[in-house]
């Protein structure tokens, strides 16, 4: 088996773009106070937590998946692969499996279309990036 060769910049893009679209999916431009109302989450409750440490370490799962679905697509991947297995990745993988989640905790569908509405688009946008950039 070969080694998986990375397109650093490429990774990079991909993570800050999925990032990028996490903050503007869940602010009030998006869907910021339904995702807060379905999730049981209060302003006041969103503003004790340590924002740095949030955005840190979403920031590094970001960089986390664009690797692992950079290695997913190979090398020889194109715009069109890079879309379907980003798509298919959101959808098929995340997507289910938080719904697996949310069927036992008793979470709303809304709260899960739009939770992993964002997956789908952040994956697909991603490897929309990691296939067309060579």
């Amino acid at each position: 088996m070969d080694a998986v060769q990375f397109n650093i910049p490429a990774v990079i893009v991909a993570a800050l773009t999925s990032f990028l679209l996490g903050g503007l999916w869940y602010s009030p431009l998006a869907f910021e106070k339904a995702w807060m109302a379905e999730a049981g989450l209060s302003e006041a409750q969103t503003k004790q937590v340590n924002m740095g440490r949030v955005f840190g370490l979403s920031a590094l799962a970001s960089l986390i998946m664009a690797f692992n679905l950079a290695a997913f697509l190979g090398a020889k991947a194109s715009l069109s692969f890079g879309l379907f297995a980003g798509f298919a990745t959101g959808l098929g993988w995340v997507a289910m499996s938080l719904g697996v989640i949310y069927l036992f905790e008793q979470r709303s569908l809304k709260l899960w279309l739009i939770n992993s509405g964002y997956q789908i688009v952040a994956y697909t946008v991603m490897g929309a990036i990691l296939g067309a950039w060579h």
